[in-house]
């Protein structure tokens, strides 16, 4: 008599690659998703097709959050030296052959126009946690210094480009790296206190430092500019300040509860800068006010400490590095945005994650988070 073999079901097929998610990530990401996109239809509705190619990408990013997800951790480090080695192949190559537009040179034609710093906020926290792992349980101060110059390279290349924001968020993501590994706070704290009395001086000076014809040497002019508008907005109202004075403008103006759904007067009378990219905190805080904000940072508050504790329960010192490294980008993302639309930073163009318009970001994004999803799933998968 034949045996009858059940053949699984349609669900049962693809349940093992859904198996292992951690819902309370998915739910972040969902959750800040639909805040995008109500954000997008809402200051973009009279905006072209702003709000359409906005979908658009974050279901191309969400393909890209998927694929990524089912990738093991053991493959993403193996993955990490050459996907470096290719940013910074193409970081050269953007040096000697890359297209220039509006006095940066940050592109390079490879077929299609890419713009390879992209590739190194994935790249350096990926490189970082693979060194580390390589160093587990013999780290002395010279693989410290190496981590270091693996940090500098890239980002003298992309600071040259010049790229001033993105520069940040390289290596940003490298110290995060480099900070959990176990640096010292002996070599933590010294440039932190300078910092701050580098600031106190620059406010003191601000006069002085930023009257015209002085050249600071170490910045672009436009990265001074941008540096002493923060300062003093209110010197020019109608030129350099415009943008962070309308901003303020914006976010003052939508009060406790805001405006009202495409209701903003300073966004769809074309006040705000930028209002669908990065100046989109400015038109999301006039029309959903304060209480729109505290709901906007609780979520990604949600997201951070979601992905930390991802990082803190992952099953290698590499997968704890690469997690905790890309959670905290985004929290930097958010923070920068938010920071410069209010006037407390120098408008560096970083977007901010889910609302800001722009596809290359919003796939950066995706990848990040679907590193961070394969991180939870083996972790679960090792405890089934």
């Amino acid at each position: 008599m034949a045996a009858v073999i059940d053949r699984p079901n349609l669900l049962q097929r693809i349940k093992p690659v859904f198996q292992g998610f951690d819902v309370l990530l998915v739910l972040a990401i969902v959750l800040l998703a639909a805040i995008g996109l109500t954000t997008m239809y809402s200051v973009g509705f009279d905006h072209g097709t702003r709000f359409a190619n906005h979908a658009r990408n974050m279901l191309l990013a969400a393909g890209v959050l998927f694929i990524v997800s089912q990738v093991p951790p053991q493959r993403l480090m193996m993955l990490a030296v050459p996907i470096y080695v290719v940013g910074v192949v193409l970081l050269l190559g953007v040096e000697f052959f890359g297209i220039a537009k509006k006095g940066a040179q940050r592109w390079l034609n490879v077929g299609v126009v890419i713009q390879p710093s992209e590739i190194m906020k994935i790249a350096m926290p990926l490189m970082l946690a693979w060194w580390f792992q390589r160093r587990e349980g013999q780290l002395t101060a010279t693989d410290f210094l190496v981590a270091g110059l693996i940090l500098a390279i890239p980002a003298a290349l992309i600071l040259k480009q010049p790229d001033l924001g993105t520069t940040l968020l390289v290596v940003a993501s490298g110290l995060f790296v480099i900070f959990f590994a176990g640096l010292s706070w002996k070599l933590i704290i010294p440039p932190v206190v300078l910092g701050v009395v580098g600031i106190a001086v620059l406010i003191v000076m601000e006069p002085e430092w930023c009257a015209p014809g002085v050249d600071w040497q170490v910045l672009h002019e436009y990265q001074r500019q941008r540096v002493c508008t923060l300062l003093d907005p209110f010197k020019d109202p109608l030129g350099k300040g415009f943008h962070i004075i309308q901003g303020m403008i914006a976010i003052g103006s939508g009060g406790v509860w805001g405006k009202g759904f495409m209701q903003g007067t300073q966004t769809h009378l074309e006040f705000i800068p930028e209002r669908t990219t990065d100046f989109i905190y400015a038109a999301f805080s006039e029309e959903f006010g304060l209480a729109g904000v505290i709901g906007l940072i609780l979520a990604f508050l949600f997201l951070i400490f979601r992905g930390l504790a991802i990082a803190v329960e992952a099953p290698t010192l590499f997968t704890r590095l690469l997690a905790g490294a890309l959670t905290l980008n985004i929290f930097v993302y958010a923070f920068v945005n938010m920071g410069m639309v209010s006037g407390i930073l120098p408008v560096v163009g970083v977007p901010l994650p889910f609302v800001s318009y722009g596809g290359t970001a919003m796939v950066t994004m995706g990848i990040g988070l679907g590193m961070l999803l394969s991180i939870a799933k083996a972790k679960r998968l090792m405890q089934s």
